[in-house]
């Protein structure tokens, strides 16, 4: 009988994760398209008014960030939930606001001309000679808003559960292991370590974020109200950085998870992994600040901290756990399909997309590289060859464990396609920042344009790639709860 509850259990978690998933991977897609759009503006391939460009850059930037957050806290909350006792009601509610958030930002940028970028840094959204009115701003601002809330529900949940399990935050930190009260083999999972600092930093990143969004909407109703523009930006790029950073801290659960089952070894959590993730919370809070390098006004030990934190932020977990999945998988014997495949890829891009970063962190390459398309080569690395292959290595592990969906040619030429066409786009980047591409730029000079075009027809691979994913993603969901791999009959790692 305990065992038919918990399969009835598994599947109405299983239902409501996969939700999150085919929202999230969905909305990639489209935000692809929107990119290769630009990309072509920018090469000069198709004519695309001023004001649609950046529409288009405000939705994708917004759209992507959002959609890949949704998708990897569905991923988060899918394995916490096996350490600790997470309110199903709060995901529910966590999907409708977010979903209800994603409606106000499209009507406000498609139905009413809102393009500020996801930065919507202040005064903008009040002042924008008239590229777009009051009610486009709003509609804008309070969807984000509403969407935001829906976020910090979920981690006040995740909060409140880890909480009643462990103690406080701190021991979910296993704190209390590196202060010698409890045996390492006592420590919490590293689903729960992981779990425990998203919760504390986006926490943080979303108050942060209410603050500025609540003055923006006031200051758009009422333009007497003012505030001091450098703590808007302060606010918003702390509330926007960390947020997008914990995506690729949500994702790596799936890491932690599926690659000590597939090598069929355990991955036991260590005092230095502890550590790792310890020291990441704390410096993912304040590294924000190289996005402000070029503000004279910064104080200069703000500005200094974040250049040294940076280096130091993206090392300790990151080199803990591409070590670690190296020597999980070396010499193990691992059976490689889909789901390893991409979550053995991630460590590649995530490695790989930190090095870009860690060069615009110095305060002498960020005064000229910082405004150039260097930053979104970084970041498309990192996040398209890092945490969203996280998220898709996750979309097949599910199909594997509870359908009898099998994986295809099609779904192997599809890895190699994304992972080629990804790495192509993110290049494209970077040497365009080498070139002092500028970027946000919506029209390029003839001498910046032929990375654009080429990023654009990888691009179109890309999208394919992302539509073959998400195509056997929309299999499994038609047979879900028939027969799969015994995969998940195994203990947690």
């Amino acid at each position: 009988m305990s065992t038919a509850i918990e399969n009835k259990k598994l599947k109405s978690n299983n239902k409501l994760v996969s939700t999150s998933l085919l929202l999230g991977g969905v909305l990639i897609a489209v935000m692809m398209i929107f990119g290769i759009l630009m990309l072509l503006a920018q090469g000069g391939v198709i004519d695309v008014s001023d004001a649609a460009f950046y529409q288009f850059l405000t939705i994708h930037g917004t759209g992507m960030v959002g959609a890949a957050a949704l998708a990897a806290a569905g991923v988060m909350w899918y394995f916490l939930n096996r350490y600790v006792e997470l309110s199903k009601k709060i995901f529910i509610w966590f999907l409708g606001l977010v979903l209800i958030g994603v409606v106000l930002v499209v009507i406000g940028v498609f139905s009413f001309k809102y393009a500020s970028a996801w930065t919507f840094l202040y005064p903008l959204p009040a002042i924008s000679a008239n590229a777009w009115g009051v009610t486009g701003a709003l509609l804008y601002l309070f969807g984000m808003l509403i969407l935001g809330t829906g976020f910090l529900l979920l981690y006040i949940d995740t909060g409140r559960a880890i909480i009643k399990k462990y103690g406080s935050l701190g021991k979910g930190l296993g704190w209390d292991v590196l202060s010698g009260k409890k045996k390492v083999s006592d420590a919490p999972p590293k689903a729960v370590v992981a779990s425990t600092m998203v919760t504390i930093v986006n926490t943080t990143a979303l108050i942060a974020g209410a603050a500025v969004l609540i003055m923006n909407i006031i200051n758009v109703i009422n333009p007497s109200f003012t505030f001091d523009p450098m703590l808007a930006k302060n606010l918003t790029y702390a509330f926007g950085h960390i947020f997008a950073n914990a995506i690729i801290y949500m994702g790596v659960i799936v890491v932690y998870e599926l690659l000590p089952k597939y090598a069929n070894r355990p991955w036991a959590v260590s005092k230095l992994f502890l550590v790792a993730w310890t020291m990441s919370t704390a410096f993912t809070l304040v590294i924000y600040t190289h996005h402000m390098l070029m503000d004279f006004a910064m104080p200069k030990w703000m500005l200094i901290m974040g250049q040294a934190l940076s280096y130091a932020n993206g090392l300790p977990v990151l080199v803990v756990t591409a070590y670690g999945a190296l020597m999980v998988v070396y010499k193990s014997g691992i059976k490689w399909d889909m789901a390893s495949g991409l979550a053995f890829l991630s460590m590649f891009g995530w490695t790989v997309g930190v090095v870009p970063a860690v060069v615009d962190a110095t305060i002498v390459v960020n005064h000229v590289m910082h405004n150039t398309k260097w930053v979104p080569g970084h970041f498309h690395m990192y996040m398209g060859l890092g945490a969203v292959v996280m998220l898709f290595s996750f979309t097949y592990y599910l199909a594997k464990i509870d359908s009898n969906v099998k994986e295809s040619k099609l779904d192997k030429i599809a890895f190699w396609c994304y992972a080629i066409a990804m790495f192509a786009i993110s290049a494209q980047f970077l040497v365009s920042g080498a070139l002092s591409t500028p970027r946000r730029w919506a029209i390029h000079y003839p001498g910046w344009m032929t990375p654009a075009v080429f990023g654009a027809i990888a691009g179109v691979f890309l999208v394919i790639a992302t539509t073959i994913f998400i195509i056997h993603f929309v299999r499994y969901l038609k047979n879900r709860g028939t027969v799969g791999s015994g995969l998940n009959e195994q203990k947690p790692a």
